[in-house]
């Protein structure tokens, strides 16, 4: 049995941090039902396309779910979403406030629907703050919670990761908060209003490691994290190619010494313990560059792994699917998608023993799903009738 079989959730969230979370959900059978405007999300028109309307990036973003459009500037698409919120355990939105309550599913409205429901709002800025109804995309959470600003150190100037970062921490925090909820739903019997919002949530993130000197009152230091902060700590250039060499503890630091024959770093009282090697980052890190260009990639990661350093080879994106260790555990297999085409499936990377992973449904085109979900409801309401 699944995890969340007989769970509902509506998902009014559209792009990439809602919909990473209810596919964290629907992976564990939550019956999730994706509410699309008649337009669609707009990740199904980002190219290339197995077919039409589902993109690389919605194949499996948006698997395990079925597809629903409502208009719901329309008094039938509102009708039908009132409908659906009866029957459901979750309801999930990535809309400001004042748009939810113009629509009339503000949490209020919709807990005198359902009063077990469990309602969460994830958007940008928490709603009690002045931030509240500015809109959010990824690089400007970004860009306002300190993240891009890290890379001043490193570079002179701030950056943006190439990732949507902050979209998929928060579409975890969502995923996470839900579940939360519906385990004190099930010891209490009640509902309740959530909200996740990125920038707080991204906040968090970076602080977690760089708090520093900054988390007491008054300051005993600077912000940051030391070791993390260091222009010398990036992927090193080998004899061909490049890899992650990474002595962490004192022996670690003390076998990588005595490989390389660097005895003036062997008998450096700076260098001797963790206290110690914390305000010296900077030269350990430039030696570890130093030597690493001296030995091929597959010669640094045989030392390392018989003397237990942490090390890795910088794989490329395209090079990931042939990786022995990816292929051993099957974290990819090839789909076919019941529109026509193959694609490569990514199974959820959490494993469960006694709930493996499956796809009970590929990515659903737009509305696929709008008739038998509503019907379901036609369905429901005739035999209430017929009880009454």
């Amino acid at each position: 049995m699944q995890i969340l079989s007989g769970i509902r959730i509506l998902d009014l969230t559209t792009v990439i941090m809602g919909p990473f979370a209810s596919r964290i959900l629907a992976d564990m059978g939550a019956d999730v039902i994706k509410i699309e405007p008649p337009t669609g999300d707009s990740v199904r028109a980002h190219r290339p396309h197995l077919v039409d309307d589902l993109s690389g990036m919605f194949l499996n973003l948006n698997r395990n779910k079925r597809s629903v459009v409502l208009d719901l500037k329309s008094d039938d698409g509102r009708d039908a979403l009132r409908q659906l919120i009866a029957t459901a355990d979750v309801i999930m939105h990535n809309l400001r406030h004042p748009v939810m309550s113009r629509l009339g599913f503000d949490y209020a409205k919709c807990r005198a629907i359902n009063e077990s429901i469990v309602y969460c709002a994830s958007y940008g800025f928490g709603a009690g703050g002045p931030y509240a109804a500015r809109p959010a995309y990824d690089d400007l959470i970004q860009a306002s919670s300190g993240f891009a600003a890290l890379s001043e150190d490193l570079t002179g100037e701030p950056s943006y990761a190439p990732s949507v970062i902050c979209d998929k921490i928060a579409g975890q925090a969502v995923a996470t908060a839900i579940l939360g909820a519906l385990f004190h739903r099930l010891r209490t019997g009640e509902g309740q209003a959530i909200e996740v919002p990125m920038f707080e949530v991204a906040i968090d993130f970076n602080l977690v490691e760089h708090f520093g000197g900054g988390a007491f009152i008054p300051p005993r230091g600077p912000l940051g994290y030391p070791r993390i902060r260091s222009s010398e700590r990036r992927p090193f250039a080998t004899a061909d190619g490049h890899a992650c060499i990474l002595p962490y503890s004192d022996r670690n630091w003390r076998d990588f010494f005595i490989f390389t024959g660097r005895d003036d770093l062997l008998h450096d009282a700076r260098f001797t313990t963790i206290d110690t090697r914390q305000d010296h980052f900077e030269t350990l890190y430039a030696a570890v560059r130093e030597e690493a260009v001296r030995r091929s990639t597959a010669e640094w990661i045989a030392f390392c792994e018989s003397a237990d350093i942490p090390c890795m080879p910088v794989i490329r994106l395209a090079d990931i699917f042939e990786d022995p260790h990816v292929k051993a555990v099957k974290l990819f297999e090839p789909a076919e998608h019941p529109a026509g085409g193959t694609y490569r499936a990514i199974r959820s990377p959490v494993t469960f023993s006694e709930s493996p992973f499956r796809i009970d449904r590929h990515a659903p085109r737009l509305g696929e799903h709008t008739d038998e979900v509503l019907r379901s409801l036609r369905v429901q309401d005739e035999q209430v009738a017929v009880k009454a």
